[in-house]
């Protein structure tokens, strides 16, 4: 799949500086990480696991009201071209899906202010459109915000769950969509106290059946301890970066820090403007080719 990925990338204004030529230096960094991932692709494949029906639930549905000037492209700009790269990475991540494991899937980055949340919302509808069943499951419990960006803010979520006696795990169906969503349900300074347990794995057991993604929006990794837990129980994990907010230092450690047998790729997420005529695409093929266009 694509290992470097300009989801959103519009004018360069936001690279002048000292900020442009930090992360230029670290999407170098980034092309030596994708060369050793994609010498590990073959050793990572595994038959296809079989998607069963059977299990699928109904859940309570839930209405989206996204705020003016909303990022979520997949959801109120679909003929967009940013909404069309999360729909390309969306159809790379399902051919993925046919030649190994892959249905828990965390979205995180290395500092706050990188746009993880609107990566991960905007990839979960994206792969919803597929008629795949997907759940995006918010797992940041310190900073919860999709409620509020996406206009669900009242709905109970996970911390109700797991806090509670496992009576319901409140997944909400979007209205007229294959896209489900278990919120944060509140904010909490110690999530750890109940996510390091046996409640939080027999949960992510307990709905996997039900879906054929679940996308998860985790903390940075650094410097907390709670996405080490996300990505314990992930098949794969998506790192998502931003010009001017990312520091090659902050990215190196990160990518240290992160099991590479999962690490599928990098997010790069650089909108500057809020045009559409400026959005830049970088791919590379794993065979050390790279195309662009604009």
């Amino acid at each position: 799949m694509s290992q470097i990925f300009d989801a959103l990338h519009q004018s360069a204004s936001e690279r002048a500086g000292n900020g442009s030529r930090e992360f230029s230096a670290a999407k170098d960094l980034l092309q030596v990480v994708e060369r050793k991932v994609a010498g590990t692709t073959a050793v990572l494949e595994s038959p296809s696991v079989a998607r069963p029906t059977e299990a699928r639930q109904s859940y309570p549905p839930a209405s989206v009201e996204l705020p003016a000037h909303s990022k979520f492209v997949s959801f109120e700009q679909k003929d967009s071209l940013a909404a069309e790269k999360f729909r390309f990475l969306a159809t790379r991540l399902r051919h993925m899906q046919q030649k190994r494991t892959l249905r828990r899937l965390v979205v995180t980055s290395s500092v706050p202010g990188e746009g993880k949340s609107m990566v991960a919302a905007n990839l979960a509808c994206a792969l919803a459109l597929g008629k795949q069943e997907v759940l995006l499951l918010e797992g940041d419990l310190r900073r919860p915000s999709l409620g509020q960006q996406m206009g669900l803010c009242d709905l109970p979520g996970l911390s109700q769950s797991l806090c509670g006696d496992g009576g319901s795990d409140n997944i909400f169906r979007l209205e007229d969509s294959a896209l489900s969503v278990l919120l944060a349900g509140g904010s909490h300074s110690n999530p750890l106290e109940f996510m390091d347990g046996n409640k939080l794995s027999a949960l992510m057991d307990r709905i996997a059946n039900s879906f054929d993604w679940i996308v998860i929006d985790c903390p940075p990794v650094l410097p907390l301890a709670d996405t080490s837990i996300w990505m314990r129980l992930a098949d794969a994990i998506l790192l998502v970066a931003r010009p001017g907010v990312t520091p090659k230092k902050q990215l190196q450690n990160s990518i240290e820090a992160i099991e590479q047998s999962k690490l599928l790729g990098t997010v790069v997420n650089a909108s500057a403007e809020t045009t559409t005529n400026h959005y830049y695409y970088q791919y590379s093929s794993g065979y050390g080719r790279t195309a662009t266009a604009k």
